[in-house]
């Protein structure tokens, strides 16, 4: 058996950033080969992953990044364990490096082809850097999903001070009010609305509900000439109330307009967002 020596271990804890023990029982079992220990220490991951396979992932992290002139934004969810785990710098600074490599990369429709890419600026594979951290956090850690919004207009965010729930939210117009849009971010994050304009609605439950109202209006025996203006104003209150339709709702930050007005003040009109809670 070859000679396993402090300073083997060291550099091999000093490659892997993993724990010394194991370093050294890999080296063992490799007979002192580096590589071969490496690789050993790799295969510890699915180990790891197949332990924890029924622990529950309820924590994490949800990032966004943009681009310069945010016409372009993507969005990362890393799951976790445990709080602790999420705040931790090792956990912190691999989800950021996926979510830059989701913008500023070849682009990816799944996690996992995005873990399979060269992680900027290093050598090694997005994978390749989750094994090593996973080996060294011993908990279940999942890129459980990914989103990029990209020629919807200018682009802005909302990230909740907890990380866990977090706002994409594109608008078209000759404007860029970024401030706007992450106030209105943060408005979709607190009330959750179920579609951003009518048009994103069931048409046949439009109708249905515009029937219904139509029906009543004339039941009571309202003139013919007003009953179109009764029923449109009607349909503005159940598409703010009931469809919870994200233009018709009344804007959090000046709740005196709807969010529709808030962004015809500024040129602007809703284009689409993405909203995630860490999980759900």
């Amino acid at each position: 058996m070859a000679e396993v020596t402090a300073a083997a271990v060291k550099a091999l804890r000093d490659l892997t950033d993993l724990p010394m023990m194991d370093c050294k029982k890999a080296l063992v079992e490799a007979e002192g080969d580096q590589d071969k220990a490496v690789s050993i220490l790799r295969e510890q991951v699915g180990k790891v992953m197949l332990k924890r396979a029924d622990n529950t992932t309820t924590e994490g992290r949800i990032v966004v990044k943009f681009n310069d002139d945010h016409s372009k934004a993507v969005m990362i969810e890393m799951q976790c364990e445990s709080e602790p785990v999420s705040r931790s710098e090792d956990f912190l600074g691999f989800t950021d490096l996926c979510a830059g490599q989701l913008l500023n990369g070849p682009g990816a429709a799944t996690p996992e082809e995005l873990l399979a890419q060269t992680a900027e600026g290093q050598d090694k594979s997005l994978n390749e850097i989750y094994e090593e951290m996973v080996n060294k956090i011993r908990e279940k850690i999942i890129l459980s999903r990914l989103a990029v919004m990209d020629g919807q207009g200018t682009v802005n965010g909302y990230i909740h001070h907890d990380g866990k729930t977090g706002v994409l939210f594109a608008a078209e117009g000759d404007s860029a009010d970024l401030e706007l849009l992450r106030d209105i971010g943060m408005h979709i994050a607190a009330l959750n609305p179920a579609a951003s304009n009518v048009e994103d609605l069931d048409e046949a439950t439009v109708k249905a509900e515009r029937d219904r109202l139509t029906e009543e209006a004339k039941a009571s025996g309202k003139p013919d000439n007003i009953i179109e203006k009764i029923v449109d104003g009607q349909m503005k209150k159940w598409y703010a109330e009931e469809a919870k339709v994200l233009i018709f709702q009344p804007f959090a930050k000046d709740d005196s307009k709807t969010v529709k007005q808030a962004l015809a003040e500024k040129g602007l009109t809703a284009s689409t967002y993405v909203r995630w809670v860490i999980g759900g």
